[in-house]
């Protein structure tokens, strides 16, 4: 079967990192595929604190540069494409992308997820231009200014934090009276004294003048709207936004089975289709850390190999 892969991996997170470094290791021709970068959101993380192992305070950068060149060292063939188009049910699988199409025996699903938007107006707008989704990619543009912080568990708070090395003033925006955050979180925020809280409100509206100078926030309890404006001698401020995350999955909608738009797995990374399996934050699950996903990846890749061995003659 020339030019036809044993394993595809759509995705270069930490998940389908991991599924090509097992997959190609166990001399299976690999090919991760990834639209953009490798490394998925961790790539955005100054600080991997629960990863076991990264007790040298390993960045996200760092970590997923170590993955990629493992995957490499045993043979994973890495290319930035993105796939526009599938069809799985057949026993080659095939994948047709913006740059080419691509065949494999089997497919390790790993596209991950992507920040969820407050979906106010003026968000779209201003996004690159103080609005932002990544404090480790942003957080210098606001030294010594104030930033807000729209969400209320572990990463929001822990975001903040990072925040308030650069930034004079953080304060997070919650729309509950208490954070949803790990206690642990908590104490280090309430501790710290850059640290603020705006409780019980959400944002309507952000508005500016090519950039954001002020956004208008509403207090979920008794309706009263307070419009808040960038100081004068800063003349903007900085909204970064951590509510959670969407599941890139609308490429396998109608074809794999889901749930609130995570795609559904066993144990083995197996999806409803044979030869089809997902990996990380793309499925459900109760807990997606990078240390889940490398597992997944690990489990899928193992399955994925037992599959061809099983469906194809050598």
């Amino acid at each position: 079967m020339s030019g036809i892969y044993d394993v595809i991996i759509i995705g270069g997170g930490p998940a389908g990192l991991a599924a090509g470094l097992y997959a190609s290791r166990s001399r299976l021709k690999t090919l991760i595929l990834e639209k953009e970068k490798m490394g998925g959101q961790i790539v955005t993380t100054d600080e991997v604190a629960n990863y076991p192992g990264s007790i040298e305070n390993a960045s996200g950068p760092s970590l997923i540069k170590r993955m990629v060149e493992q995957a490499e060292e045993f043979g994973a063939e890495m290319k930035i494409d993105e796939i526009k188009e599938v069809d799985l049910e057949g026993k080659i699988k095939v994948l047709k992308g913006s740059n080419g199409e691509y065949k494999a025996k089997a497919v390790i699903i790993a596209t991950g997820a992507q920040p969820r938007k407050i979906g106010c107006p003026g968000e779209a707008e201003f996004t690159g231009r103080g609005v932002s989704y990544c404090a480790t990619c942003d957080a210098a543009f606001f030294e010594d200014m104030e930033v807000f912080v729209v969400g209320g568990g572990d990463t929001a708070v822990e975001e903040g934090m990072y925040l308030t090395k650069f930034a004079r003033k953080v304060t997070i925006i919650h729309r509950r009276d208490e954070l949803r955050a790990a206690k642990s979180i908590q104490e280090k925020a309430f501790a710290n004294e850059k640290m603020h809280f705006m409780w019980d409100s959400v944002v309507k509206e952000i508005k500016g003048d090519g950039i954001v100078e002020s956004m208008v926030v509403e207090n979920v309890k008794t309706g009263e709207l307070t419009e808040i404006v960038a100081n004068e001698e800063d003349g903007t401020f900085g909204i970064f936004v951590f509510i959670g995350f969407l599941p890139n999955t609308e490429l396998f909608e109608g074809i794999i089975d889901m749930e609130n738009g995570y795609i559904v797995t066993d144990q083995d990374m197996k999806t409803n289709i044979p030869g089809v399996f997902a990996a990380g934050d793309v499925r459900a699950k109760s807990l997606r850390q990078v240390v889940t996903a490398t597992g997944d990846g690990a489990i899928a890749a193992i399955q994925a190999e037992k599959y061809i061995e099983e469906n194809f003659d050598e």
